[in-house]
């Protein structure tokens, strides 16, 4: 069985770094990235770099819904974009497996990860409240 290595990164215990979700979205990204290093030199302006753009964005976005989750509209769009980015890595990846450039085991792997990103971001879209900051209730002018 393949194993995609798993890599310490330094992550901040606050902020958007402190969310398990973006931990989960950057560890995915960083092995797609290391997955794709095998992609066919033909496939370097399409298939590998829109796989490594989409699963960045994931990402890019909770991490900008986040610094602005004091408008939970905002908060709940980024959320939105950053669920549709899993959902677009996936596609690729799974072009990438019709393609024979990853096993279906790395496939599988990829598709219960980005099905558990998916998840928290669905319950993060359905409860911005809960990522208000301090002393800000969902009663002000800022929804």
């Amino acid at each position: 069985m393949e194993k995609i290595s798993k890599t310490e990164f330094k992550f901040k215990d606050f902020g958007y770094e402190g969310l398990h979700v973006y931990r989960l979205a950057y560890q995915l990204a960083m092995e797609v990235f290391e997955v794709t290093k095998s992609f066919p030199r033909e496939e370097v302006y399409s298939l590998t770099d829109q796989v490594r753009r989409s699963s960045r964005s994931v990402c890019a976005n909770i991490g900008e819904g986040y610094r602005k989750r004091i408008y939970p509209k905002f908060f709940v769009s980024k959320m939105v974009d950053s669920d549709g980015e899993c959902t677009e890595t996936m596609i690729h990846l799974n072009f990438a497996d019709d393609c024979n450039y990853i096993s279906k085991v790395i496939k599988e792997y990829f598709e219960k990860n980005y099905g558990d990103v998916g998840r928290i971001l669905n319950s993060m879209m359905k409860h911005p409240e809960k990522f208000l900051p301090n002393k800000i209730s969902m009663t002000s002018d800022n929804n």
